[in-house]
């Protein structure tokens, strides 16, 4: 029988509201990731407590994911999806709640102070000791500094958020595959992750429009704030963008309400092409019945579960595919996470520029590869050693181009003290020191985090540190200190000896290097997503059908315990490492880290990333060499009753479902690969 109008309606129904889910989901997870580094500054903390807050968004998945995916199988899975996305809602808006309770956002400068005494007088940086404050002013600031604990609600946040997001890809991806045509299932999965990279473009999007707002935009004088888009100390409106993305989960939820548990003449039509016997069909109906039926009264066991688990756990080609993949996901999810802050320290680029270069190059690029690798499954009708051929292949091309990274870094800020001594040559970090004979009358504080940049093309830590006895201005017209005597030093090509507030600008040639990098970023992410359709049909394809919420569970399960939760927390802790220069909060207690040797930062950084996932590699080379081991095993077979060899993905589905039907659930003990 053909599906009605009705019932048609209902499915298409479901496919575009699980798009939307999805690209909800990605939605508010990029609004995350690309917040990190506000957030690292916002609250004033490392880059390993800003991994410990982005991982737990996998913390929360892995509260519920393995019950949710097994168990919520039986139930009525679009209600539990609709929960899921009215949840994920609730967790964005709680994370954006600390901003309007922690008060103004006070970064460290001395021109507020400056400014303060006299708006019309010039005053002496040099001269004036402003870091030695009265215990009483000490004891203040240190009172205020509680609300630094404040982002444990962006980490609850997240982490409900994570929580809420668990029953969307399992539920949604069985109950698409089980009502679908077989073989147009990998085109649907194709088209629904397409759809879905929409969502990280428009989060990437959205996100450097807000790091474009100062934090405290509507509620403070704009024209007292010092520092640029490319300062350190920058925090955008990072909270916009949780508001948004928590409304766009909530309004996701609304479609799942109205969609039915099952679609069951879709279903019937499915079987209808797997046998052509109408009375067979009839009477393999009553018995697939019976034995859902009793299938869903052993479900409700732990007892069968684990049962269930041991299968999987026990399949050798579905746990060789999880090890290479959980190498693979530490090494993604550790780069994209900090992947913003690299470019800033490398290229000099704001956090607004950043995310706006991934959203507009990187993404399209994945959208791309994915349809794509859709496609290719479709119109070739790839078997299982094709798509693993097709899946890592590609990402293997995508790594060997992701190597280029290497070469097309930047060189370190020239930061007197720091990177550089005073007379501007290179300095290693050990040597270096702050305090010269050029600033030793000064009285500065070496905590302080000031930049200026000289006109000698040397950035110092503060005017006070440069030496400077003069300056003009204030808020945003201070835009200069004079007679600077650390200037002298390097000889100053005006004679004025002058610097203006901020970072010098990278060189020129780290700008070209910049171009080359984005257009690395966007071949290489495309290859890595061309293999990514293939590679998921693989790992829904290994096991017997009635598995497959549980494999995909459970696969995601250990991605988020092995590599969503350690990945930001160790990435962060190896970038920590390269800090030339930490903010100080006001207690007197290690803020969030000013600048980076960038040179380190790369070789760290980069070569983290490429030696979790260049030996994923060898491990898809045995997962290659099993299924051909296993291919042979069975063509052997299959041969003497005159099929062809290559049994394809959605055959094996077919023919392993016609097994279902006729075999008892004891008997049933094989994969369907």
């Amino acid at each position: 029988p053909l599906p009605t109008l009705s019932q048609l309606t209902k499915h298409l129904m479901f496919l575009a509201a699980l798009a939307f889910s999805y690209f909800s989901k990605s939605f508010s997870g990029v609004i995350m990731k690309s917040s990190i580094t506000q957030i690292e500054r916002r609250f004033d903390i490392s880059s390993s407590t800003a991994g410990i807050i982005d991982g737990s968004f996998e913390m929360g998945n892995l509260l519920v994911i393995a019950f949710v995916s097994y168990f919520g199988a039986k139930l009525h899975r679009p209600k539990i999806i609709a929960a899921g996305c009215f949840i994920m809602g609730i967790g964005s808006i709680l994370t954006a709640m600390p901003h309007f309770f922690m008060g103004y956002y006070k970064y460290e400068t001395a021109s507020r102070a400056e400014a303060q005494v006299n708006s019309s007088s010039s005053i002496s940086p040099c001269s004036v000791n402003q870091n030695l404050m009265e215990a009483s002013e000490i004891i203040s600031n240190c009172e205020k500094e509680t609300s630094s604990n404040m982002w444990m609600f962006v980490l609850m946040g997240n982490m409900l958020r994570g929580i809420g997001e668990t029953p969307i890809t399992p539920l949604g991806i069985s109950y698409l595959d089980d009502f679908s045509k077989a073989e147009d299932a990998p085109f649907y999965i194709g088209c629904l992750h397409t759809i879905a990279m929409m969502g990280p473009m428009a989060g990437f999007l959205l996100s450097s429009l807000c790091a474009r707002l100062y934090v405290d935009i509507g509620f403070v004088d704009l024209g007292s704030i010092t520092i640029s888009l490319k300062d350190s100390r920058w925090v955008g409106a990072w909270w916009l963008g949780f508001l948004i993305a928590g409304v766009t989960n909530l309004i996701s939820a609304i479609p799942f309400c109205f969609l039915p548990k099952s679609l069951k003449l879709e279903a019937e039509e499915n079987n209808a092409k797997i046998t052509s016997d109408v009375a067979k069909i009839n009477g393999d109906q009553i018995q697939k019945q019976n034995t859902e039926n009793h299938l869903e009264k052993r479900s409700a066991s732990l007892k069968d579960f684990f049962k269930a688990l041991k299968r999987i756990l026990t399949h050798p080609l579905y746990m060789t595919f999880l090890f290479c993949s959980l190498l693979q996901f530490n090494s993604f999810i550790g780069y994209i996470t900090f992947k913003p802050k690299y470019m800033e320290q490398q290229y000099g680029q704001s956090t607004s520029k950043s995310n706006f270069i991934t959203g507009l190059t990187a993404l399209p690029a994945v959208g791309i590869g994915i349809f794509l690798g859709g496609v290719i499954m479709k119109k070739y009708k790839l078997g299982l050693i094709g798509a693993t051929k097709l899946a890592f292949g590609m990402s293997f091309v995508a790594f060997l181009l992701s190597l280029l990274y290497f070469m097309v870094g930047c060189e370190n800020h020239v930061v007197a003290g720091l990177t550089a001594s005073y007379d501007g040559k290179p300095v290693a970090h050990h040597e270096s020191s702050l305090f010269s004979a050029c600033n030793a009358d000064c009285r500065c504080a070496g905590s302080q985090w000031d930049p200026v940049c000289g006109e000698n093309g040397i950035t110092y830590v503060s005017p006070c540190l440069a030496g400077c006895k003069a300056s003009t201005g204030y808020g945003k017209g201070m835009v200069s200190f004079h007679n600077c005597s650390c200037l002298d030093v390097t000889g100053s090509p005006s004679g004025n000896a002058s610097v203006i507030l901020g970072e010098c600008p990278k060189s020129d040639d780290c700008s070209r290097k910049f171009i080359y990098y984005i257009v690395i970023q966007g071949i290489s992410a495309f290859f890595y997503a061309l293999g990514g359709t293939p590679a998921f049909m693989i790992m829904i394809r290994c096991v017997h059908p009635d598995l497959k919420s549980l494999a995909v569970g459970l696969y995601l399960l250990m991605m988020r315990t092995l590599a969503g939760i350690p990945a930001p927390v160790y990435f962060g802790a190896v970038i920590d490492r390269n800090c030339l220069k930490w903010g100080i909060r006001g207690c007197g207690q290690q803020g969030a880290c000013r600048i980076y040797d960038a040179t380190a930062y790369r070789y760290t950084y980069l070569g983290l990333v490429a030696g979790l996932r260049g030996p994923s590699y060898l491990v898809a080379f045995v997962f290659f060499m099993l299924v051909k081991k296993h291919f042979r095993a069975k063509d052997s077979k299959v041969t003497q009753n005159g099929e062809r060899e290559g049994v394809l993905l959605n055959e094996e589905a077919n023919s392993k479902s016609n097994e279902l039907l006729t075999r008892s659930p004891d008997a049933d003990k094989e994969t369907c690969i």
